[in-house]
């Protein structure tokens, strides 16, 4: 027997959800209830399971622009969107533990520099950056590119004035600014995306020296895809995509300076 559609009242009463928060539901185009003559809203089998898959979605913190985007398929595939969403969350969660360690580091510095002199507080600092940076990214980063590498950039950074260090930092935030900026054009081959390119050819430069190659440069930025750490470093700093911008963007600009 086909069972009887409901009424908004009845579908508020089974799921627990509001009959304010139903009608936005479908202001917004999530839900698309029948209409009796008289104007009634009549909720089918089908709209309770869309709006079930909606709940779950919601429950687990995907904003309703998201669930837009994926109901908006004729056959969403929600399955695969909470997938995606808990490796963003696992990704997350692994850059939130790298921040608190970092910041407990940084803690544990400042206490150590009270008393020091300004230049060894700096060469300190300096010091605690670089261990710190070991602790997160240097097992990965010595496999991938060898300990001489990382060894010559660890001595290189250590060498570094007090100016050359900060003019480093400020780089460093630059290019998230430009990122953002680039970002918002979309356009991975314009001259905000070159200006971004150019910027972070610099800054990989301070940490590797000139010595490195295009096709080393380049298998490092596409690695930041692979490393749900460095995408998220980019992504938080720009918003979502930002890191697959960047890499666009550098590859742009690279088959740009070859013609």
């Amino acid at each position: 027997m086909k069972e009887r559609p409901k009424t908004i009242g009845e579908v508020s009463r089974a799921s627990g959800v509001s009959p304010r928060t139903l009608r936005y539901y479908e202001e917004r185009g999530l839900l698309r209830p029948a209409r009796t003559e008289a104007g009634y809203r009549l909720y089918t089998a089908a709209d309770e399971r869309r709006l079930a898959h909606i709940m779950a979605m919601r429950s687990c913190g995907l904003p309703l622009t998201a669930i837009e985007h994926i109901m908006d398929d004729d056959e969403p595939n929600i399955h695969g969107a909470l997938l995606k969403h808990l490796r963003t969350l696992r990704a997350q969660e692994k850059s939130l533990d790298a921040a608190l360690h970092r910041t407990q580091a940084a803690l544990h510095a400042i206490e150590g520099i009270t008393n020091m002199s300004t230049e060894d507080a700096f060469e300190k600092l300096k010091q605690q950056g670089l261990e710190s940076f070991e602790e997160t990214y240097g097992r990965e980063a010595r496999e991938r590119y060898g300990s001489a590498l990382i060894d010559a950039t660890n001595e290189r950074m250590m060498a570094l004035t007090r100016d050359e260090w900060d003019a480093k930092e400020l780089l460093e935030e630059s290019i998230k600014v430009q990122l953002r900026l680039a970002l918002t054009g979309n356009d991975p081959a314009s001259e905000e995306a070159a200006e971004l390119a150019r910027m972070h050819e610099r800054w990989i430069a301070i940490h590797w020296g000139p010595g490195y190659g295009k096709d080393e440069y380049l298998g490092l930025v596409r690695g930041y895809l692979a490393d749900p750490r460095f995408a998220a470093y980019y992504d938080d700093a720009a918003g979502p995509g930002a890191t697959d911008f960047l890499v666009k963007a550098v590859e742009a600009y690279q088959s740009g300076a070859e013609n």
